[in-house]
């Protein structure tokens, strides 16, 4: 009986030491913002598609490449044969054959003469026709030579190349066709590729660009549990397609994707006003959860999903608690 009161004075003691310290965990409710989150799927898309054409005539003698193969800049992925562009240089070979012998024998007639005029034998109107003759045929030499480089140029131009690097994704030509000038040859996927989105209209005021998106597993994964990260929308496009928002987002690790291939995705679906409060002032009941005022009492409240609040856990109160409220921890 002698102890009982030093021990309740020592309670008292303790309480008032520790009152201190349960008056700073304290909580202000307010309302914030929120991110309802929805899982979606999207495809790989190329940035860019490019078509390698054609820019002659004539047959399709060599192609090079297949679907999936990865090309560079300049490469030659196919050829195009003209017959008769080899019959066309071959002429032109002889044709410049002949006029170097006529520009010989003009340049040896001009020297014969300009030794002639003088000794005084020839007149200056021989010297002069003499040097015409030579003139016009270099000039047709010059003409001849011109004309050949751009047969050669035409025949260069038979080779098909790769606009830009990137994938082959269709072939469309066939050794042994015919083509026409301008005619695609392949298509080709640039190097970059993204993840483009479709959701529905009503989605369209919440998605944003620089907003994070959670990228799951490829659809063709091994590892269906093989989380591929974090991404982020590069572009909102201004235009509803068929009553769907488009939006690309950029994430890495898209290169040896499949275009087309669907990829599961995390986007922020809707933003709205909540009561958050940290996870550490709620009180988990069996079947009903409580939190504590400052005043004392202790009320219940409906619980939520999941929230963060500050960089820390923390739950979504659907009902029970108003903006104002002060909350202690439990």
């Amino acid at each position: 009986m002698r102890t009982g009161p030093a021990r309740l004075a020592a309670a008292l003691s303790l309480a008032l030491l520790a009152t201190p310290a349960l008056a700073q965990e304290r909580f202000t409710v307010t309302r914030t913002e929120v991110e309802d989150r929805k899982p979606v799927f999207a495809t790989v898309e190329s940035v860019r598609e490019v078509e390698a054409r054609t820019r002659i005539a004539g047959t399709l003698r060599t192609l090079a490449v297949r679907e999936g193969d990865a090309v560079t800049a300049g490469q030659v992925i196919a050829e195009v044969f003209d017959q008769k562009i080899p019959l066309q240089l071959a002429a032109l070979d002889a044709r410049l054959g002949a006029l170097e012998a006529q520009r010989r024998q003009a340049a040896l007639e001009l020297e014969r003469v300009r030794q002639l005029r003088a000794s005084g034998t020839a007149t200056q109107a021989r010297l002069d026709d003499a040097q015409t003759a030579l003139d016009v045929v270099e000039a047709q030499l010059a003409a001849a030579r011109a004309e050949r480089e751009v047969l050669a140029e035409q025949q260069r131009e038979g080779q098909v190349l790769a606009p830009q690097a990137g994938r082959v994704l269709a072939v469309r030509g066939t050794v042994g066709a015919v083509v026409t000038p301008g005619e695609p040859i392949a298509v080709i996927a640039t190097d970059r590729y993204v993840l483009r989105l479709r959701l529905p209209e009503r989605h369209a005021r919440f998605l944003r660009a620089g907003d994070a998106i959670e990228v799951g597993a490829r659809g063709l994964s091994a590892r269906p549990d093989a989380m591929l990260g974090r991404g982020e929308i590069r572009l909102v496009y201004p235009r509803l397609d068929s009553g769907h928002v488009v939006a690309d987002a950029d994430v890495q690790g898209l290169g040896d994707f499949f275009v087309g291939e669907r990829v599961r995705v995390t986007i922020a679906a809707e933003r709205r006003e909540a009561v958050v409060i940290p996870a550490a002032f709620l009180i988990v009941g069996p079947g009903v959860d409580l939190v504590r005022l400052a005043s004392g009492a202790v009320v219940p409240v409906q619980r939520g999903p999941a929230r963060e609040i500050g960089g820390q856990p923390g739950v979504e109160i659907l009902s029970g608690l108003l903006p104002g409220d002060e909350l202690v921890r439990p």
